[in-house]
């Protein structure tokens, strides 16, 4: 036999059986009397048994296969048998049974004839079971068979050709037998709501196969489908709207007094269930029929709100799911409603007046709706940054932050569920705004608005994502503004408006509808005042007043709610004629939108109006006696519509309204509830605003976002954190430090600030009033000082870029690490190749920090793995495994601040923006000065200033390249610390002048920016001018470092400044025994090498020099060397002369000091002449040292120079005035020394001595005289100079020694006068001839100074 001739029979077989099966069911004896048995063919349905037997007949001989008979010929029979009324209700049970089976076997399919006609009859006659009173269980089991065969309809292949009718059948009978299973067994129940999950199921996964053609445009409530297509959306429509009645379904409360009406929680727990399934399933196509989109959008909703704000703890929890699915598939759709269920569901129970469990639900709602992909950006984009709807995000965001503050004790399950949803939040903002391959642009902070742009115009989103990002962030600053508005406006009408003009907000001339909007949109606003506006009579306020009331739309409201919406916004003012024009307003734009021809005329409504008003105040107010009837108010209004009356049913509505629920006219401090007529408004406005705006993560919007939220949120988090002491909450808390870190980065440098301060004080390091042992012991004994130190430091290393403010708070910490001794020993690893001078011996570095090993360190994008490895670190494995190890409390704690790598935040910071580097600075430097400091004793003193110096050197090192930059400021700070009331120069000036010096070697070391130099030379000049003490307890390190700059950079050094500084470094520290040689050897060297010496250095070259040579206990033979030098700069002088007088090589401002005073001369003109002067001049000063040989070389030295310096002194004004001002000057000096010492006691020897130099420069003057004798002789002041040499030879010639005997000096002088006399005769200079009488001046000269050589000298 064949396969399938197998199947038939086997087919034929079964049906055999369920045929007989249920003949013997329907012919067993009945139980009351089983001993008697008798078939009475006339009892049961004739024409069932026939059928039965019939088709018994043809189960064997089928014409054709039983896939191509029609399915009513087996089915009926047992059909018949469950809708007859006869049938004892096991048979009933049988014949579903075999139904059942049919179904299940699939003997028929869509293509077998009839098919469409048996599956909808078995649905008609099913549905429509008759069934036999027996008992419960027999009852019970047949309807369970009932569930079982729709179901299995349901599920057969066949059941697309349902009609929409039957579909809505079996739903709805399923239901019957739920609602039926209420009173009988539980399994039948289950069973029965399973069932009716199983169907909602089967009918909604269709819903994304049913096409609709032009569905946007369809404004019918149904779409038509092909007959042969089956059940589709009517049915789903219908369906649909059955399970959002089923919300409604209340139970009867008995009570003493009126009965009461409270929600059937399981009906509506089950509703709920089946609507979730219903959304599930059908996904975004419910968005496609127009009928179903509205039922969702307004039956739906204004049921879940409504319900949502007074149900049970499940309820609400079912809610809040169809609302987060509705969300994923329709949210474009359902923008207003979304916000209505945050303002009036979830904010509204979340608060103190609801039950705790309440609270709960609603907090892990919140929570559920953040823990959406993009749902914290949209509800920002669509809420936050409109000016016509509520700052959701932000109201979202401190809602959770007030429920995770901590109250005290032990935190509550709502507490923890709170602070994970900011974490959430936090995670969420940081994760995407901090992305690795995100380029896009993060500024500007803050933005401004520049022109004027209507807050109320709504713009699609834009392609270009730049443009419509700066849209909504401007949007957001107009909302901001006008929320300040309405503050000012509150208190002042005409400062709030003004506000708004100057904001930008309001278009000059200004525009109706900016008031309007701003009066309609603006919350908290004066009712009041707005209601006093909008009824004055001016022009523009009347114009306000129309545009405001176009706001509104009242389509589908009947008058008493349109009005009350109207009302609601604004006081209605006092005064008949404001009235009047307010109502008129409202009269004109309901008569246009009203959806019936009830009212004849715009008037019929204004009059109406009226008369509901008074009605309102008749009904309400107590002092009102004698209360309107129904009836009164009818009369009142006969013949109002145009000379007719207005239907009188339509006005008994409109006075039960008010009569049972009075319009408030006096708003203030009132709840605003989600009433029907502001449900209506709602869905009148939803229909002309822009749909939900679907939108990614952009950086400048998560920085906003965040911004508005900032405050709370650091305040909760701290407090977290505070009050927290298990350790899982102690992460998460700084795993939401690290989130907020990564935002703040972005332009929120306060936030950043606020933070750091926050916590640093829970590192217990900064109580003024513990000391140090017990400081120590809070933080070595708890974790807590532990993980916010690690915490501070890492985000210091990390963001160090956007911290401002918070580095004070951050270098008081580590002050106190100083002190407790809690830091290593080594600083900052220094460059020493760079800036290794030999210092003897040079202070070590002391400190507590190590920079930082890992490159990457400090870098954002590996904030992930810092987090990671700090919070590794700080778990309580880790403190088990060092206890393990046996590591005392102090390893323990020096562990901890290695992992901090507190160094790699100092030397790592050339990265940092100015604003920041300014303010380390600043706060360093004070901290230096004891701003903020309180010292126990001298010693720790120091080291804190030592140690704050050490900062400052290793910021100074790490960002060289910016000296001229940043350092003007860190001076002006140095500057200002020294105006401190209780500052002390030591020991801060003596730790600074060390490490400027240290700075100013690692500048010259590298190439840095031309002038750096000279900025770090000011500070070290103010330096030693505070303390000068200070040249003298450091000076072995001062003068190794001016020995290295002039015997390594002497070029890098550029400015006056430098080389004055250094130089008097040089001079000063030199001048100590132990150092000289090493000072004036380097001094040596330098003036040794003339390509070394300039215009810029030649000066303080000269005053170096003489420095060393005036010191009392100085060698001669190195004061001889150095003034032989010093004349041999002569010959360069003249060089320069040559040269011309301008110096290219020097181009550095000669005034650039600290306040013009650090050289005292006035701005020096690089010309040799003048240099030559100040050479002159210093050794004419050396002339009068107190040691012979020196005076005398010095002598000697100004000698040689002149001669050395002939070709700039060959004009007559300069030979002059250098004799004058040196040589002369010398003679003069040497000569008032002479007698000086001749008067005191004991100094023959001094006086002899000082005796012998006079002579000697005597005699220099007569030979750079006679050198000179012709470019003098020219001078138009010849005659008075000659007079000068005279006078001088005659004071020297009449000197007398007192006691000491006469004087050599007229055994010179004599001479002189005659080496003179005579070369001036031979150069023709002094002679007879002409009227000039320099012949007899000179002849009378010298016969008074000399008579003895008047005959030699003029012997005719």
């Amino acid at each position: 036999m064949k396969k399938s001739k197998r199947k038939e029979l086997g087919l034929s077989c079964m049906l055999n059986t369920e045929v007989g099966a249920l003949l013997a069911v329907i012919r067993r004896p009945s139980e009351s009397n089983p001993s008697f048995y008798h078939l009475h063919e006339e009892s049961c349905d004739a024409s069932i048994l026939q059928s039965l037997k019939s088709l018994r007949a043809l189960l064997f001989n089928p014409q054709q296969e039983w896939r191509m008979v029609d399915p009513s010929v087996y089915l009926a029979p047992f059909l018949d048998v469950i809708q007859s009324d006869e049938i004892p209700a096991a048979a009933t049970a049988v014949a579903l049974q075999s139904i059942l089976k049919i179904l299940r076997l699939g003997i028929f399919d869509e293509k077998t004839p009839g098919a469409k006609d048996v599956i909808n009859s078995a649905v008609t006659a099913i549905t429509g079971c008759r069934l036999e009173k027996t008992n419960l269980i027999a009852e019970d089991a047949v309807m369970m068979r009932i569930l079982q065969v729709l179901t299995a309809i349901m599920r057969h292949r066949c059941s697309f050709l349902l009609t929409d009718h039957s579909a809505c059948t079996v739903v709805n009978t399923c239901f019957q037998v739920v609602q039926q299973s209420a009173s009988r067994g539980d399994l039948l129940q289950r069973s029965a709501r399973y069932t009716m999950y199983e169907l909602i199921q089967i009918i909604y996964s269709r819903l994304p196969d049913i096409e609709v053609k032009d569905w946007e445009n369809s404004e019918s409530d149904t779409e038509d489908n092909n007959m042969d297509s089956g059940y589709g959306i009517r049915s789903a429509i219908d369906i649909f709207h059955f399970l959002c009645s089923l919300l409604n379904v209340v139970d009867i409360m008995e009570t003493d007094g009126p009965t009461v009406q409270i929600a059937d929680e399981s009906t509506q727990v089950f509703a709920l269930y089946l609507i979730n399934s219903a959304i599930e399933l059908s996904e975004d196509s419910i968005g496609k029929h127009p009928k179903l989109l509205r039922m969702i959008q307004d039956d739906l909703f204004h049921h879940l709100i409504h319900y949502g704000a007074s149900s049970s703890p499940l309820v609400l929890s079912m809610i809040c799911s169809t609302v987060l699915n509705i969300y994923h598939f329709l949210r474009r759709s359902i923008r207003l409603q979304l916000e209505a269920f945050f303002s009036f569901v979830l904010f509204k129970v979340a608060t103190p007046g609801s039950t705790l469990q309440i609270q709960e639900v609603a907090v892990e709602a919140i929570i559920n709706f953040c823990r959406q992909p993009t749902f914290i950006i949209e509800l920002y984009v669509n809420y936050d940054c409109d000016p016509t709807f509520r700052n959701v995000f932000e109201e979202t965001g401190k809602l959770l932050c007030k429920y995770a503050f901590p109250t005290g004790g032990v935190s509550t399950s709502i507490q923890v569920q709170a602070f994970e949803g900011l974490s959430i939040i936090f995670h969420y903002i940081a994760d995407n705004i901090d992305k690795e391959d995100d380029s896009g642009p993060s500024g500007p902070y803050p933005v401004e608005i520049t022109e004027y742009r209507p807050f109320w115009e709504e713009k699609p989103k834009e392609d270009d994502m730049d443009a419509w990002v700066d849209y909504l962030r401007i949007r957001k600053v107009q909302k901001r503004k006008i929320l300040i508005a309405g503050s000012h406006f509150n208190r002042d009408e005409k400062k709030g408006l003004e506000y708004l003009k100057i904001s930008q907000l309001i278009s000059e001339p200004p525009n109706p509808q900016a008031y309007a909007y701003f009066f309609r949109y603006t919350p908290k606003l004066d009712k009041t005042i707005i209601g006093n506006y909008l009824g004055d009579p001016d022009a523009f306020h009347l114009q306000v007043l129309k545009e405001f009331t176009e706001t509104f739309e009242f389509a589908g409201m009947v008058l008493d709610t349109a009005l009350r919406t109207y009302l609601e916004t604004f006081r209605l003012p006092g005064e008949s004629q404001k009235i009047q024009r307010v109502l008129e307003a409202f009269s004109d734009k309901f008569y246009d939108q009203q959806s019936s021809d009830i009212f004849a005329s715009k008037d019929a409504v204004m009059i109406l109006c009226y008369s509901i008003i008074m009605l309102n105040t008749d009904q309400h107010n107590p002092q009102v006696k004698k209360k309107m009837t129904e009836e009164d108010f009818i009369k009142n209004n006969r013949s109002i519509n145009g000379g007719n009356d207005l239907p009188r049913d339509y006005l008994s509505e409109l006075f039960q309204s008010i009569a049972t629920n009075a319009i408030s006219l006096d708003q203030p401090g009132s709840t605003v509830e989600m009433n029907p007529n502001r449900w209506i408004q709602l869905v009148n406005r939803a229909k002309n605003i822009q749909p939900f705006i679907l939108c990614d993560f952009d950086r400048r919007l998560g920085r906003d976002m965040f911004a508005a939220i900032a405050g709370p949120s650091i305040a909760t988090l701290a407090a977290v954190f505070e009050h927290s002491d298990e350790e899982e909450i102690l992460h998460e808390c700084i795993e939401a430090l690290f989130s907020i870190a990564r935002i703040a980065q972005y332009g929120l440098e306060d936030t950043l600030d606020e933070l750091l301060c926050s916590f640093c004080k829970f590192t217990t390091l900064l109580n003024p009033y513990a000391s140090a042992e017990e400081t120590l012991y809070a933080f070595s004994h708890d974790i807590k000082p532990k993980m916010a130190m690690m915490a501070v430091f890492t985000i210091a290393n990390t963001f160090k870029d956007s911290i401002r403010g918070g580095w004070r708070t951050i270098i008081e910490c580590l002050l106190k690490l100083k002190r407790l001794k809690l830091l290593p020993q080594s600083l900052f690893e220094m460059d020493n190749a760079s800036n290794s001078v030999t210092e003897p011996p040079m202070e070590k570095l002391e400190s507590g920090i190590m920079p930082s090993q890992d490159p990457k360190f400090g870098n954002r994008q590996h904030s992930s793995g810092i987090m990671a490895r700090f919070l590794s670190f700080m778990s309580m494995e880790s403190v088990e495994e060092a206890l393990n190890l046996g590591l005392s409390e102090f390893e323990q704690n020096m562990t901890i601040i290695q992992q901090c790598r507190i160094g790699s935040i100092f030397s790592t910071s050339s990265t940092l923006p100015e604003e920041s580097l300014l303010s380390i600075g600043r706060c360093i430097i004070f901290a230096a000065a004891g701003k903020g400091q309180k010292f126990s004793t001298p010693v720790e003193e120091e080291e804190t200033v030592a140690f704050c110096w050490e900062l400052i050197t290793a910021v100074a090192l790490a960002n060289t390249h910016r000296i001229p930059t940043y350092w003007p400021h860190y001076h002006d700070y140095l500057l200002e610390v020294a105006q401190f009331p209780l500052f002390s120069p030591i020991p801060f000036s003596e730790k600074a002048i060390v490490s400027l010096m240290r700075i100013c070697l690692k500048i010259l070391a590298s190439d840095q920016p031309e002038g750096s130099e000279e900025l770090i030379f000011k500070s070290i000049n103010l330096m030693w001018r505070m303390e000068k003490e200070i040249l003298e307890t450091c000076y072995e390190f001062l003068l190794q470092s001016a020995i290295k700059i002039i015997t390594e950079y002497p070029t890098k050094l550029q400015t006056q400044l430098g080389w004055m500084s250094v130089l008097h470094l040089l001079s000063v520290t030199g001048r100590h025994p132990e150092t000289y040689d090493q000072g004036v050897e380097a001094l040596m060297t330098l003036m040794s090498n003339t390509t070394q010496i300039t215009r810029t250095n030649y000066t303080y070259c000269i005053d170096c020099a003489f420095a060393f040579v005036a010191l009392r206990n100085s060698r001669i033979e190195k004061n001889v060397k150095i003034m032989d030098m010093l004349a041999d700069t002569a010959s360069l002088l003249v060089e320069w002369y040559r040269a011309g007088y301008s110096d290219p090589g020097s181009s550095v401002s000669v005034t650039s000091n600290a306040g013009g005073s650090f050289i005292e001369e006035p701005a020096r003109v690089y010309n040799p002449i003048s240099f030559f002067q100040r050479l002159g001049e210093s050794l004419k000063k050396t002339s009068l040292a107190r040691r012979e040989e020196v005076r005398n070389h010095a002598v000697i030295s100004l000698k040689k120079s002149f001669i050395l310096a002939e070709d700039i002194l060959f004009t007559p004004i300069t030979c002059t005035n250098s004799f004058y001002n040196i040589i002369f000057a010398m003679v003069d000096d040497l000569h008032e020394k002479m007698l000086q010492y001749s008067r005191r006691e004991n100094a023959e020897r001094e006086t002899r001595s000082m005796e012998g130099t006079l002579k000697l420069s005597m005699e220099v003057l007569t030979d750079v005289y006679l050198h000179f004798l012709k470019p003098i002789s020219e001078s138009p002041d010849f005659r008075t100079f000659w007079l000068g040499i005279l006078r001088r030879m005659d004071t020297c010639m009449k000197a007398e020694l007192a006691e000491y005997g006469a004087s050599k000096m007229p055994e010179v002088i004599p001479d002189l006068l005659r080496k003179i006399v005579t070369s001036m005769k031979e150069k023709e200079i002094l002679t007879r001839a002409g009227e000039d009488d320099l012949w007899d001046t000179t002849f009378y000269q010298i016969q008074w100074i000399a008579p003895a050589l008047t005959d030699e000298l003029f012997p005719e």
